[in-house]
């Protein structure tokens, strides 16, 4: 069954306890998910079968993200796929400088036409996270692209000193790098699956 309106934003946000979009962000988030359930029908870029679960799968990760992210943070998001969550969280939160890293030329195409769709200030590396400068970003973030304790190390070499590494966990413990430490965790469950999610961030590096 193609994907398709309406988006329950409001729901997710609703179910996170984070504030609610406004409209015209809720509406660049709409044209976002619009693009994608038409992309989709034609390359694979979401497991989701539903629009509900299409959000959360989209969304959740970035709304929760979207408060604990530092006014005017640079943040690269390595191996971001469809856009989540670097795309949803330089919308939810324009005033981040918001890097996406997708090395795969159909979904960099697709994000490209996201970017060119929303007006959004975001810049697409289509490249290998390994082409990136080191060192260059405040905070990094990266979801299903490397094993937890593999991304914990290729997002340390990212962030300038003090800076932040996000690791998203679905399960099994938290990894650890020396010199790194975690300074904060959030959790949710995903409504649509009933999945336990934590989001670790460490700091170290300095």
């Amino acid at each position: 069954m193609p994907l398709r309106r309406p988006w329950p934003v409001a729901e997710v946000a609703a179910k996170l306890a984070v504030p609610a979009p406004g409209e015209a962000v809720e509406r660049a988030l709409e044209t976002w998910l619009d693009a994608l359930a038409e992309w989709n029908e034609k390359i694979d870029l979401t497991a989701a079968k539903d629009a509900r679960g299409l959000v959360w799968l989209m969304l959740a990760d970035a709304m929760m993200l979207a408060r604990a992210t530092p006014t005017g943070s640079s943040v690269v998001d390595v191996g971001t796929g469809a856009g989540a969550p670097g795309l949803a969280l330089a919308i939810l939160r324009p005033d981040l400088r918001v890097t996406l890293c997708e090395p795969l030329g159909k979904r960099a195409a697709f994000l490209r036409t996201c970017i060119g769709l929303l007006g959004a200030s975001v810049t697409l590396e289509a490249k290998r996270h390994d082409a990136l400068a080191a060192r260059s970003f405040d905070v990094a973030v990266s979801r299903a692209t490397f094993p937890p304790e593999e991304w914990l190390a290729v997002g340390a070499s990212l962030v300038k000193p003090g800076g932040s590494v996000w690791v998203l966990l679905a399960q099994g413990d938290a990894p650890s790098l020396d010199g790194w430490a975690v300074a904060e965790t959030l959790a949710y469950e995903d409504a649509s699956t009933g999945a336990k999610k934590r989001l670790v961030r460490y700091v170290g590096g300095a």
